[in-house]
């Protein structure tokens, strides 16, 4: 190797990032030239070691591209810039116009090596590919320093002939060899073996060679990241890969699952990469966001659950001590902290604890009572938010005195029949139940009308707001009410919360004629017979 492309240490793992050439063959996720540049401009400040820029031939855009990355990223100090190109010279001729204008370029060139591709595909003989490949690397060889040979679908080829084609791709002048599952066909034990056969079998290409070997492998099997990693431990010190894995198909081994993997485990792998692991969450956002791609939860090191945490056990264990269950910090890959979801599975330990941080210091008994709150939210929607906290606390602890409190309401509504609700509640120190229902313009307006038939309260709703407290179809919401005495012309508020509205409409209802009961000292009863549908709201309702 010349003295245009860097020289790596032995214990350093190189990352060839492919995410702008093979991630774009992902179906959708095609990127304009202007975002290929924004995105290769993130890859240099991750700190990988080699961006395929795109396939040069593939269109007049693509060059484009990967001209612009040449000459704007690939800088003295930045990664190199490689090109894809069939072993063809139209393409390598095309590739070389692409990346010529970086300080470090490449070309890399491939041919389908397995019998299916020699067969179907190319339709030539082992000898016929053999001459192909000698003329395509000797070409590349002339224009670039730097030249990667891929036998196409090495996993599904013959190992003596890979062993020939890698022979004689070295001997014209190859500097990285690189062995590609080009359809995640292999497992990790026989990669690692073919990998390391590979390297001991092929004539000038073994250690101290200046040959670097270099695994590529497809998701197909969900085995592209131990299969990359398998060809790591048989000797490969590159590792071809992708940004939140994309790619065709099933995609191509994630990049930051190999990278956090090496970071993780240095005691079993002892290698190390370049990479600037606190970058990674900002480049998988922007990849995800450019390519219209969205990052499952569930995914490794980036998934949106990667670092959250709601089982109790999980949430008690991580408030003693972050490293019972997480084997790394979220600030390693560039988030703030990890995430306590609170949810229905989630323990009286994490909810005093975010509580807490909200500053609310509650214990004892009103910790037991907002936790059997919290527990009814939880069922009701996934996730609890800081805001739906907020609102449960000032529903369960800014109550006033309940002369009435409510046990069960039922609404009927819709465009057939008359919204109709029935409401049964009962008076504090009494035993006794008071069931009543009416019929409204609307469900809270019949839910009301019956409030008022059972308190025999008389007032007027002079201001009802609602609105949802969290994004979403399960979202919480917030009712405020305010209501007037009609001969004092006192006002009173009231406020609740609920997932289900027409309930948080009545808590709040409830909570304001408490309140106006409580404070005016008046003696609510229930109304007999046909008085107790009347009632002197105004249409506000």
């Amino acid at each position: 190797m010349t003295d245009k492309v860097r020289t790596y240490d032995e214990n350093t793992v190189l990352i060839f990032d492919t995410t702008l050439r093979d991630g774009e063959q992902s179906p959708g996720a095609t990127l304009s030239s202007a975002e290929k540049l924004e995105i290769a401009r993130q890859l240099s400040m991750l700190g990988v070691d080699i961006i395929e820029a795109g396939f040069p031939a593939a269109s007049p855009d693509d060059l484009a591209a990967v001209q612009r990355i040449s000459r704007e990223v690939g800088t003295p100090d930045g990664p190199v810039i490689c090109g894809l190109s069939r072993a063809v010279e139209k393409d390598i001729l095309v590739c070389w116009e692409g990346v010529k204008d970086a300080a470090k370029p490449r070309i890399h060139t491939f041919l389908g090596t397995s019998d299916y591709h020699l067969n179907y595909i190319t339709k030539t003989t082992r000898a016929e590919a053999i001459e192909i490949i000698r003329k395509a690397v000797t070409l590349a060889k002339s224009l670039c320093d730097d030249v990667e040979f891929s036998p196409m679908d090495a996993g599904r080829s013959d190992p003596a002939f890979l062993v020939e084609v890698c022979a004689v791709a070295v001997q014209c002048g190859a500097t990285t060899l690189n062995i590609p599952d080009t359809v995640g066909y292999v497992t990790p034990e026989e990669w690692r073996e073919r990998i390391a056969n590979l390297i001991a079998e092929t004539p000038g290409a073994g250690p101290g060679s200046g040959v670097i070997w270099s695994v590529h492998c497809h998701n197909d099997l969900g085995l592209a990241t131990a299969n990359t990693l398998a060809g790591v431990l048989g000797g490969a010190r590159q590792v071809e890969v992708t940004i939140n894995g994309i790619g065709e198909r099933a995609g191509n081994t994630s990049l930051e699952e190999v990278v956090m993997a090496l970071h993780t485990r240095p005691q079993f792998y002892g290698l190390n990469t370049n990479i600037n692991s606190r970058e990674i969450v900002k480049t998988s956002r922007m990849v995800s966001n450019y390519t219209g791609m969205y990052v499952q939860a569930n995914k490794a090191i980036v998934g949106a659950n990667a670092f959250a945490h709601e089982a109790g056990i999980h949430q008690d264990g991580m408030l003693k001590h972050a490293s019972t269950f997480e084997i790394m910090t979220p600030e390693t890959i560039g988030l703030s902290q990890s995430k306590l979801v609170l949810g229905k599975h989630s323990g009286r330990h994490a909810l005093k604890v975010r509580l807490s941080e909200l500053g609310y210091n509650v214990e004892g008994d009103a910790l037991n009572q907002l936790f059997a709150r919290f527990k009814e939210l939880a069922d009701a929607k996934k996730n609890v938010t800081d805001a739906d906290l907020e609102a449960l606390m000032a529903d369960e602890f800014n109550k006033p005195e309940e002369i009435f409190s409510m046990d069960d309401i039922q609404v009927t509504c819709g465009t057939m029949g008359m919204p109709t609700a029935t409401v049964k509640m009962h008076r504090a120190g009494s035993g006794e139940a008071f069931i009543h229902a009416a019929v409204g313009t609307g469900p809270v307006d019949a839910s009301y009308k019956a409030i008022d038939a059972i308190t025999n309260a008389p007032n007027v709703l002079v201001e009802y707001a609602v609105h949802s407290v969290t994004e979403g179809i399960d979202a919480l919401g917030e009712v405020t009410v305010r209501i007037q005495h009609p001969e004092t012309g006192r006002s009173f508020g009231g406020y609740g919360a609920d997932s289900d509205i027409v309930v948080a409409s009545v808590k709040a209802y409830l909570a304001a004629v408490n309140r106006m009961l409580a404070l005016l000292g008046l003696d609510g009863v229930q109304a007999e017979g046909e008085a107790a549908t009347v009632n002197m709201k105004s249409e506000a309702k």
